[in-house]
């Protein structure tokens, strides 16, 4: 319990460091920490996870920035790298902090419905992003997206899950 814990509140300080970023770029070293003390933790069997759900979502959040559900203060191709962020240390929970929500599949589902939307508008507010289809089509859009998502992200952490050697006089040949 205090390891998921302690991942939750990594997880929070990290999100915080992210948001404000943009204001102070030294904070994007917080994020960093977290995810290299969670790798350190907790090995390399997460790595794979990580770099997945980064690949994944980075190019989820590019493809809803081009859409224009969301509007930086300068044109880009991808999203800025603190929400860029976001993703790695989102994967630092599912397996641990947010495990609990994996099944049912519907759990997760109404989870991210809710959360996600409510992380994404405190982030835009806190970091000064825009939302230009407006506030509640573009909570609706990111409730739609993220009861789909979230079961998947748990799913490809399911999926990614290190297998854990046998010794050879177990192993079945």
């Amino acid at each position: 319990m205090l390891n998921n814990l302690a991942n939750a509140g990594l997880f929070q300080l990290a999100w915080f460091a992210s948001i404000f970023s943009p204001r102070y770029p030294a904070l994007l070293l917080v994020p960093a920490l977290v995810i290299g003390l969670h790798l350190l933790w907790l090995g390399r069997g997460e790595l794979k996870l990580l770099v997945a759900i980064t690949v994944l979502g980075t190019a989820i959040d590019s493809l809803l920035m081009h859409a224009g559900l969301f509007e930086f203060a300068a044109p880009r191709w991808l999203i800025p790298l603190w929400l860029v962020l976001m993703w790695p240390l989102l994967a630092t929970t599912l397996r641990h902090c947010l495990a609990w929500t994996a099944r049912p599949w519907w759990l997760a589902s109404l989870l991210g419905a809710i959360s996600a939307p409510l992380s994404y508008y405190a982030g835009a507010r806190l970091a000064g992003v825009g939302l230009p289809f407006g506030l509640w089509p573009s909570l609706l859009a990111l409730a739609a997206l993220w009861a789909v998502l979230f079961p998947l992200l748990h799913q490809l952490a399911r999926r990614l899950q290190p297998v854990e050697l046998q010794p050879s006089s177990q192993r079945s040949l």
